[in-house]
This record gives C-alpha cells, structure tokens and sequence, in this order.
C-alpha cells in the first residue's frame, strides 16, 4: 500500500486539509531594532508599507507600518495556533489581555464569537539582528464551538513535550509534541473548546527535526484523519523508495506508519493531522462559518461591536523591551517565565 497520496511544492500560505483552514510559515532576518523597537524609515524605503509580503533585505514588514507583524484585526469562528522557533512575538487583544512569547513557546487562542487581536514582532535588540520564525496555523471550530467565548492559553516552551528518538545509527530526531501523542508521549491540554479538545479527533500539531542521515518512523493515527507533513527545511528525504526535496507537501495516509529516511542535511518539519470536521466552509477574510448568512452576520455585528473595541491607545501594541516572558489573560492573572 502506498501511503503518499500527494507531493507538491509549499507555496505561501502552506495548503492545509480540514480540520485546519491556512498555515503561513514566516522567516525573516530582521535587522538591529530601534528606540522603538521597530525599523528606521530610512529602512522602509522601496517597500509597500502596510502590505508588504515581499522578502527585501531578508525580512518583510507585513502589515505593520513602523513594528513588523500584525497591528489589531478580528477574528470569528476559528482557532489561531502560533508556534514560535526564534524571536520575539507581542500579543495584545480587545479583551485587554497582552503577553509576549519567544522560542519555543505556543499561543493557542480561540476566537470563538469574535476578538480583535495584534501579533507584532518588536526587533528587542538594538545592538544585533532580530532573526524570526513562526508558524501561524488556523484550525476550525465546529458550529456547535463557532460562538463560544473567545479564550488564550500559552504552551510554554519549558513544559511542551519533546521526544528525543535515537535510531539505529544513534542519530536523533527531535519531537515537539504541541498537539496530540506521540508514542504515548500526551501534548499539553490545548483550549476547552477546541477540536483538538477531544482525543476522538486525532488533532495532532508537530514540529520535528531529524538530524542528517537519520531514519525515524512516523507512526500511525486514526485512518479517519488527515496528514500532512510540511518538509520546509533541509536537504532531500526518501519515503516510499521516492526521493522528495525540501520546501514540499507531503499528503499521507494517516493509518499507517511511514519510515522517513534523512538526507545529508539536519530535516525540518510541521506536522499537521486530525479528523475532519467535514462541515460546510464559509469564509470571508477573518471569519470563518458555516454559511454565508453567518458570514453577514459577523461583518455586521464586528461593525456595530468591534468585538469589544481596541482598548490601546496604538495599533501597533508592542511591550517594554526588558519585559520578559508573560502572559496576562483578561481575568487578570498573569504568568511570567
């Protein structure tokens, strides 16, 4: 039996299957900050401020105009997975809630009936580069969770699972377990109301790297789910006797196991799987329902609310620059690592 069912080439976003909607990979080697934690203008020049997407120098400014990232925008009916690798990530949203988190560490928050939240990257050291990379990752909500209240927890990099599997060779491959279980290695509770909440649905979020030359063997979830294994950094890997380069998609049979063999470079991957929710999709830039009539409905009641308003006096909300690593929720309990 075959297990790939599908190659092709990772374009921008990452192509996802149900239950995840998008997936957006971002690297960028931001330069030394400023006083403000943001770019000089002079560094601004030759770029669409406000949209820009294309790499310059090695980095992008996306739609901040001074701060790289995302200034505040509103979300409905979703989940939003954030997993940091390398830099520095501000949250701040329209409950009042702020946090930063770094390497290692994960946001997962759910919109649920509607919040408006700001992901920028302040570029904290002044005296050397501000290297970034992130996952953003979207997965669906069910119609029974699309208007639950909206709600974020942090997976702190200290306490996400990681498995550390040596092979024959003695080289290792590295699992960061963010959803699911892996060789009954369990993933941190994800939000109440997620998909992933509930084990029957075999979500599974994964990041991994395999050192060169290494052979790891992918192990099988349920056959009701989807898999997809994002191979974005590296050399070549060789599955099913079929040599695959990097910056591919690979689509695979979730019920089965699959020996992946390394190439001559350390392999990097996302692994993204679960059980799809197999509801109508109905999107409209940041909502995602059912249908096109809860579409509307969104549009009208984020014009008449804004999700609880923008309670910053900035749009592009960044934290004191020796302020470490927090997260205060909108209860107002706070946690600092």
């Amino acid at each position: 039996m075959n297990t790939i069912l599908n190659i092709e080439p990772l374009g921008f976003p990452w192509k996802t299957q149900d239950p995840f909607l998008f997936c957006a990979y971002h690297r960028d080697e931001y330069p030394k900050g400023n006083s403000n934690l943001g770019v000089d203008f002079e560094q601004l020049k030759g770029r669409n401020v406000g949209q820009d997407f294309v790499i310059k120098d090695g980095w992008r400014m996306y739609h901040g105009s001074n701060i790289p990232g995302f200034p505040y925008h509103p979300h409905r009916g979703f989940e939003t997975i954030t997993i940091n690798k390398e830099g520095v990530v501000d949250h701040s949203d329209s409950l009042g809630a702020t946090g930063r988190f770094m390497s290692g560490d994960v946001q997962w928050m759910t919109a649920g009936k509607g919040i408006q939240h700001s992901e920028m990257f302040p570029l904290i050291e002044e005296n050397k580069e501000n290297p970034l990379e992130i996952f953003q990752i979207w997965l669906n909500l069910p119609k029974i969770s699309k208007m639950v209240e909206p709600h974020f927890k942090m997976l702190w990099n200290e306490d996400i699972p990681v498995i550390n599997q040596k092979d024959e060779s003695n080289r290792t491959t590295s699992i960061q377990v963010i959803a699911g279980d892996i060789d009954k290695t369990a993933a941190l509770a994800p939000t109440p109301d997620s998909w992933a909440s509930n084990p029957k649905n075999a979500v599974g979020v994964f990041t991994v790297k395999m050192e060169a030359g290494t052979s790891w063997t992918l192990p099988k979830t349920s056959d009701k789910a989807n898999r997809s294994v994002f191979f974005y950094k590296g050399s070549t890997i060789e599955m099913e006797g079929q040599t695959i380069p990097s910056d591919h998609l690979i689509e695979l049979l979730a019920g089965e196991d699959i020996l992946i063999q390394n190439g001559n470079k350390d392999a990097y991957f996302l692994i993204l799987e679960g059980k799809p929710i197999g509801e109508p999709v109905a999107q409209h830039g940041p909502f995602v329902m059912n249908t096109q009539e809860e579409i509307r409905q969104a549009m009208s009641d984020y014009g008449k609310t804004q999700f609880g308003g923008w309670p910053w006096s900035e749009t592009e909300v960044v934290h004191p620059r020796d302020k470490g690593r927090f997260a205060l929720h909108s209860n107002g309990i706070e946690e600092v690592k």
